[in-house]
């Protein structure tokens, strides 16, 4: 037992003693007070403590955004249970490998994933438990340590398969205190949940916000319309945005038949070209915060105003400690480019492996984030790619790692070779390009091998772009030169 420690649990406690009548979650026509939801948090813990969960194993949950999926932060909290959120766009293998790799006890589901939920549980063999049916039973509250871990957020499958991020609550909470502070966000801002509750950057926003005793709006997945009808009645001062959402909106207000007073828009977070940001500020009262950051970092290690320092991705933020190394690891010098590395309290604890973490990608006090920058003399980092070895292509904010693509593609008959590179794309701001060799003789068409990987792993690591070619440049060592095929077939067309 630690008496230097606070939990998501402790903080959504402290809530309901101090703010008991405001509202903390509105969920379409259901709304919660602070005091409602700390009830609801208890019966999931409930429910989980029922189903013989103990601390430090993990549940996991598959579900549209709602308000029990915030209601699961804390009741996994309250029994010092790990929280193993899951992307409803992953395919049933996919979602397998998640549960097995993470020794998850038990599924949370919704009635949207009821039959993969189903199909899962006699694959895998674990208990299952629907977020309409609830049975309450007696629990216990954890006391927490320093370094326990609160979330496993799967990502950063260089190697084929994906990885569990683990991030402790001292991770979680000092990600939301960073956030509020940097953004002054404070009790009478509203944010709008239209980043999947399963995404890193959903997660921080819902919860700093909860932390500051704010009101969190929830709605199941984005649309324009919907999300302009939201901003206007609850007075939504918070959003996030990936592309396309920022164009949509702006299309939809373009076209809508009426005006929206969005004017408590205050913060839009996220990323996007300096064109469309420079167009929804003009259009909008709201600020546009640019933003670096990895699920391994809790979220954001740089966010700012992106008006700025356009193109750039912002300055770190107040307790990020943020730099840019050579291949020995040294650190270089202004405005000369290498790899992003970080330090500091939202770092992550490493990445989940058999009950232990596995730190390789910390070295020298510095987690090496894999990704290609510089910082220019006024502190503003300017995102150059990723390290050729650990390629990530992030269409529309979302994670696909060129190794898993790869995989798929090569179980196809007809496939000889195949490198996955990042494009640009006109919707996505990046997107999936295969290039691939065929073999002798072979006819496949592009649109067949799209389909078939599209049938494998989630559709939205599917290519979006292939080009056959006669030959794949090679390294020394024989293998595929990722950089060289960049290089020769960078293009989206």
């Amino acid at each position: 037992m630690s008496a230097s420690t606070f939990s998501v649990y402790d903080m959504i406690k402290r809530n309901a003693m101090l703010f008991p009548d405001e509202t903390a979650i509105v969920d379409g026509e259901k709304s919660l007070t602070f005091h409602q939801f700390f009830i609801e948090v208890n019966s999931l813990a409930s429910e989980i403590s029922r189903c013989g969960v103990k601390a430090s194993q993990s549940v996991a949950a598959l579900a549209m955004n709602r308000y029990e999926y915030l209601a699961l932060y804390g009741a996994t909290s309250a029994i010092g249970a790990i929280l193993v959120p899951l992307n409803w766009r992953l395919s049933q293998d996919e979602l397998g490998y998640i549960l097995q790799d993470s020794d998850s006890k038990i599924l949370f589901f919704d009635s949207t994933q009821s039959q993969i939920a189903d199909a899962l549980k006699c694959e895998k063999k674990l208990d299952i438990s629907c977020f309409d049916k609830r049975e309450s039973c007696n629990f216990t509250p954890f006391f927490h340590q320093k370094d326990d871990i609160f979330t496993l957020i799967y990502t950063a499958a260089v190697a084929g398969k994906p990885r569990g991020a683990a991030l402790s609550h001292n991770n979680i909470i000092a990600s939301n205190l960073q956030t509020c502070l940097t953004m002054n966000i404070g009790k009478s801002d509203a944010y709008l949940n239209m980043l999947p509750l399963f995404h890193i950057t959903g997660m921080n926003l819902s919860l700093a916000v909860m932390q500051m005793g704010g009101k969190n709006v929830i709605m199941e997945k984005f649309n324009a319309q919907e999300a302009l009808k939201i901003i206007e009645n609850q007075r939504v001062t918070l959003m996030a945005s990936f592309p396309p959402i920022l164009t949509n909106i702006m299309e939809e207000m373009e076209k809508a038949e009426r005006t929206y007073n969005i004017s408590s828009l205050k913060h839009t977070v996220g990323i996007d070209s300096p064109q469309n940001i420079a167009k929804f500020c003009e259009k909008t009262s709201s600020r546009f915060w640019i933003l670096y950051g990895q699920s391994e970092t809790s979220g954001f290690v740089t966010l700012s105003d992106a008006l700025e320092c356009p193109g750039s991705a912002g300055r770190q933020c107040c307790i990020s400690n943020m730099a840019i190394v050579d291949e020995n690891g040294s650190i270089v010098p202004c405005n000369e480019s290498g790899e992003i590395a970080v330090r500091g309290p939202l770092v992550f604890q490493g990445f989940w492996k058999n009950g232990g973490f596995d730190t390789s990608t910390i070295r020298n006090g510095w987690h090496l984030t894999g990704d290609v920058g510089r910082i220019d003399s006024n502190g503003y980092l300017w995102f150059e790619g990723r390290k050729p070895e650990k390629e990530l292509i992030k269409p529309g904010g979302e994670n696909v790692y060129p190794a898993e693509v790869e995989s798929v593609i090569l179980e196809h008959p007809d496939v000889e070779a195949t490198s996955v590179i990042g494009v640009p794309d006109p919707k996505f701001g990046e997107g999936v390009k295969a290039v691939c060799v065929l073999k002798s003789g072979s006819e496949l068409s592009a649109k067949e091998l799209i389909e078939f990987v599209g049938s494998r792993i989630a559709r939205y690591k599917k290519p979006g772009y292939v080009e056959f070619v006669q030959s794949l440049p090679q390294k020394s060592d024989g293998s595929i030169d990722r950089k060289k095929v960049k290089e020769l077939y960078g293009s989206g067309a």
